[in-house]
């Protein structure tokens, strides 16, 4: 199976979901939001119900449904902006992108508990909205989640000890503000990309540093992917950007701090694991959709357990 490159990775999200016969839409707060549903009219109440979260650019769960038993129901969305749901200049900050999900929630009448799935930048989202509403999650499942969690000093000293001269922090701004000026992606995509990096303008990840420790009833999975191989554009972007990325060194270190927050976030948290994938790519779902189906169901028969 094809890796993806850390400078594809977000264009690799690119949505596919607008064209959907079996989307559907809602106003919420004056904007049209694009989301469809699967399993509802299954759904027993009191069972959680899957919201999944794509990375940026948006993007799709579609190869994992397949592999889902019918006894399990979920929501898939589009965030404003992108696909068929209309854009909100007003959202500018990652916690109004959880709010305006959560009010979709609400009035689409999808009541809790929810166990939220969050792709790359969908990760530290799900994060968020665990943080805001943690008595309406019951799991959490994030698949190769963006390292929220990483400091300044800690982006700096990993930078060094892997001998490159261009942190994991400065990467990740220059491939956002990339893709927010890349004409050969959505208007849509583009704006997403260009929310996200105002939003890092205060501060990589700046809104989640005080945030309260995960509830401890929730479940929660991380599936990480290390030892990326390490593809032509990439090699092509960091001579042509002259980065000085050693990029065998930066990743193992960059990987193993990634490893270490997301293992101290849920080390007192029931029913939760970390599951180390090597070599695998940054859209695991897609590479292997089945084995990330299993994970989430997994987690979803831990619900009250």
């Amino acid at each position: 199976m094809k890796n993806y490159s850390l400078l594809l990775f977000l264009a690799f999200n690119l949505s596919i979901f607008a064209q959907d016969k079996n989307s559907k839409s809602v106003l919420v707060e004056g904007k049209k939001m694009s989301y469809k549903t699967f399993n509802l009219e299954n759904r027993k109440d009191g069972e959680p119900i899957l919201v999944f979260e794509a990375g940026l650019g948006g993007g799709t769960f579609d190869p994992i449904l397949p592999h889902l038993p019918n006894t399990i129901s979920g929501i898939e969305y589009e965030r404003n902006g992108l696909g068929q749901s209309e854009a909100d200049p007003k959202i500018s900050t990652d916690s109004q992108v959880v709010e305006r999900l959560h009010s979709m929630l609400q009035l689409l009448n999808i009541k809790p508990p929810y166990l939220l799935v969050g792709h790359s930048i969908g990760g530290p989202y799900i994060r968020l909205f665990a943080a805001k509403y943690p008595d309406e999650v019951s799991g959490l499942v994030f698949s190769d989640p963006t390292d929220f969690m990483l400091t300044k000093k800690e982006n700096e000293e990993a930078k060094i000890k892997s001998g490159s001269q261009t942190g994991y922090q400065e990467i990740s701004n220059i491939i956002i503000k990339t893709l927010s000026q890349n004409k050969n992606v959505s208007q849509g995509t583009r704006d997403d990309a260009a929310r996200a990096l105002r939003s890092h303008s205060k501060g990589y990840f700046n809104e989640y540093t005080n945030l309260p420790a995960l509830n401890k009833k929730i479940a929660t999975t991380v599936i990480i992917s290390y030892n990326k191989h390490i593809e032509t554009p990439d090699e092509e972007m960091n001579k042509n950007l002259n980065l000085g990325i050693n990029f065998k060194a930066w990743w193992k270190e960059y990987d193993n701090l990634r490893v270490q927050h997301f293992s101290d976030l849920i080390k007192d948290n029931d029913n939760s694991m970390i599951i180390l994938l090597p070599k695998y790519s940054h859209g695991i779902h897609y590479q292997n959709p089945k084995l990330v189906a299993n994970f989430i169901i997994e987690n979803y028969n831990r619900f009250n357990k």
